[in-house]
């Protein structure tokens, strides 16, 4: 059977992966990596695949989100994890990694793939058919070539994140649906508000306030500031402000009538639906640089929110990203151009393990359409087709880069209130349908190749 040549931009986990991948099915790849070329202000080395920020891919246990992917993962072959499992350090169940280990393992198992061809020059163009992961330390050069294909909201530059928290842990006994001045009303409903709405009393307000201003904040790396502008300020530096200025910004009470009292709170934090099955609610205006304990500390002491699950915490970092769900195909290419696709951080995912398992899903469907069949995506019952979902059907006027979580997924047929036995149940039904979608599309390519 004849091979194409396929183009790979971006030697870090995705690219690496989709190389790798790809090679494996009978692919004669060329990975460009501009490192050390043009060196990035994140990276140290110029080995394939270095970690620049954390050493840990995150907890195995199915019963987590990140655990769960990684099992899929497996399921469909990931080199990266079995890399990782080569350098893996003690870290209780989180795969926790000697990061120069697994850099050099993944560097010698591509660069002496015999298929694998790795040529380090930037690259300023989009390849006709090749897979573009350089992740959010994209250079200047490549993204003016992606904002030319996709135009000028095609591509982000800055994170400003928010909180997501899951329906169910939200207390309906407190929190309120309504939209200011009724205006708004939920997708395929005549009268409920689009907005979920958390009133506070004066006295909720002061404590909050004073909550947050003594939090301890994130310090980011050189290569991660952000130049704060309206439309990205942190929730606390608003705040600095005045004590006022929140209530009279993100969280003005004006409109908005709590139904038990009658009357306009002192102040109401809203949240927005994130998703069309309505499990992920994201807390409007609330993009912070608040460490993770201090998110949970002072976010729960909103009203309805004593309980909350986070699903997302807040960010506010550099990351160069693609408006996925406004710009690409489902299977995440140019719309014009189907084997022109993308992969990584660079399609609005966060985090190791989802980027990995995106240059694995693009190695499938570019073999796919270079062997003249359709493009495939796992269901939204497992952890990457829900991943898969968000980046294709999330709103592109609020997108914003999602990790994986099991908000995202399919709900099951039947209510379980325990939350672990939910999460068991889930990830069963998740691994059975991924191992029967990669036997019905995967592995036929695999046998071709064996042949």
């Amino acid at each position: 059977m004849p091979r194409s040549r396929v183009q790979i931009v971006g030697g870090g986990l995705a690219g690496s992966e989709a190389a790798f991948q790809l090679a494996e099915l009978g692919y004669d790849v060329v990975l460009h990596e501009m490192r050390p070329v043009r060196g990035t202000e994140a990276h140290k080395t110029d080995r394939l695949a270095e970690l620049v920020c954390s050493n840990t891919f995150k907890s195995t246990e199915v019963t987590n989100a990140h655990g769960l992917l990684k099992a899929e993962m497996r399921l469909l072959g990931s080199m990266i994890l079995r890399a990782a499992d080569e350098a893996r350090v003690a870290a209780g169940s989180a795969l926790g990694v000697d990061r120069d280990v697994f850099s050099e393992t993944v560097h010698r198992w591509v660069t002496s793939h015999p298929r694998i061809t790795v040529v380090r020059e930037e690259v300023t163009a989009l390849p006709e058919v090749g897979i573009v992961a350089t992740g959010p330390l994209t250079s200047d050069a490549l993204a003016d070539a992606i904002r030319a294909s996709l135009g000028l909201d095609g591509l982000a530059f800055y994170d400003a994140i928010a909180p997501i928290v899951g329906r169910e842990s939200i207390d309906d006994g407190i929190v309120f649906r309504a939209s200011r001045y009724g205006k708004e009303t939920m997708e395929g409903a005549d009268t409920e508000g689009a907005y979920l709405n958390c009133p506070f009393t004066r006295e909720e307000y002061d404590a909050f306030l004073d909550a947050l201003g003594t939090a301890d904040q994130f310090t980011a790396h050189e290569f991660d500031k952000v130049p704060y502008f309206e439309g990205c300020m942190p929730v606390e530096e608003i705040a600095r402000r005045g004590r006022d200025t929140l209530r009279f910004g993100p969280m003005k009470p004006v409109g908005l009538v709590d139904p038990r009292t009658g009357r306009e709170a002192y102040a109401v934090a809203q949240l927005r639906m994130e998703d069309r099955a309505g499990q992920m609610w994201n807390l409007v205006g609330f993009q912070t640089r608040l460490r993770i304990p201090e998110q949970q500390r002072v976010f729960r002491m909103i009203p309805g929110l004593a309980g909350a699950e986070f699903l997302r915490f807040g960010s506010i970092h550099r990351n160069s990203y693609l408006n996925s769900p406004g710009a690409l195909s489902p299977h995440l290419a140019l719309r014009d151009a189907p084997t022109t696709m993308f992969a990584g951080q660079l399609t609005g995912v966060e985090g190791y393990t989802e980027s990995t398992a995106t240059g694995i899903l693009a190695a499938i469907n570019m073999a796919r359409q270079l062997e003249g069949d359709e493009v495939v995506i796992p269901p939204p019952t497992t952890m990457l087709g829900a991943l898969c979902r968000y980046l294709r059907e999330a709103d592109p006027k609020h997108f914003q880069p999602m990790n994986a979580n099991f908000g995202l997924m399919e709900e099951l047929p039947q209510r379980v209130r325990d939350k672990r036995v939910k999460r068991e149940m889930l990830a069963e039904r998740a691994l059975g349908e991924m191992a029967r979608w990669r036997d019905a599309n995967v592995a036929p390519q695999r046998e071709v190749v064996a042949r």
